[in-house]
């Protein structure tokens, strides 16, 4: 540890760097086998552009033919404004750009895409398995979904409990809507600020953000664990192919749609 430091990394830094260089050893290999499923594929990204997925991690963007996109607003605290219908995610790339919640894909026909990829986007919506069930219905037989979500160690979210798969099928039969703030009690009882820069120290604007939570998509709805997810995926009879955590705080899963 002390090796680190003397380096000038500080705690979370040097943790990190030790974890990228075990996941570069233990996983890298793994994933460079699934690229067939995105190398000159069609798919679409619910949430984005993420620049996970340009890294030396995961660089899909450089495998695949076309992206389409989907936002669910022309202006989001994380994209900023959306201008035009054109879909951005590579210098050299661009495909269509939908404006469309991401629980209700309904301008996108059935089996279109290839894959389908979303990265720290479920966890900000309210209905989750409406949202999944929309996503399979977009994929076509043998294609792969790839989520990318927050792992609550280490993150804000780490004082909360982990959502069951009882709640969120019970949000899902009850036709939840996206303005649904059911866990903003919770979120203003148990969210580490220190943790969350980006929302700022003042509690008191923190809690107004929450309270406009439907035009600002910024909670954290539900906390996934991996258990959950594989839940998930057996309610929409997806096989999950692979399952990894990639430091500093993602969790990745990689499912695929039966033939």
């Amino acid at each position: 540890m002390n090796f680190f430091y003397d380096l000038g990394f500080n705690k979370v830094e040097w943790r990190t760097k030790i974890l990228l260089l075990l996941f570069n050893k233990t996983y890298k290999k793994k994933l460079i086998e699934y690229k067939y499923a995105f190398a000159d594929k069609i798919g679409l990204e619910i949430g984005g552009p993420s620049k996970f997925f340009s890294s030396e991690i995961l660089p899909i963007y450089n495998w695949v033919e076309r992206i389409d996109g989907c936002n669910f607003s022309k202006n989001t605290i994380w994209e900023g404004a959306i201008d035009g219908d054109q879909y951005k995610f590579h210098p050299d790339k661009s495909g269509k750009q939908y404006i469309l919640d991401g629980s209700d894909l309904v301008e996108i026909e059935d089996k279109k895409y290839d894959f389908l990829l979303s990265c720290h986007n479920l966890e900000h919506i309210a209905n989750p398995l409406k949202a999944i069930k929309e996503w399979v219905r977009v994929l076509k037989p043998g294609g792969f979904m790839l989520l990318i979500l927050p792992d609550k160690r280490f993150t804000f979210d780490r004082n909360r409990p982990y959502t069951s798969f009882d709640h969120i099928l019970s949000d899902f039969e009850s036709n939840m809507g996206e303005d649904d703030l059911t866990h903003l009690e919770e979120i203003l009882r148990l969210h580490d600020l220190i943790m969350d820069p980006g929302a700022g120290m003042d509690f008191e604007v923190f809690k107004e953000r929450c309270e406009d939570n439907f035009a600002v998509r910024g909670l954290h709805q539900h906390v996934f664990s991996f258990d959950l997810l594989e839940e998930i995926s057996s309610y929409f009879n997806l096989s999950t192919v692979l399952k990894y955590d990639v430091p500093p705080y993602h969790k990745i899963i990689l499912a695929r749609k039966k033939v």
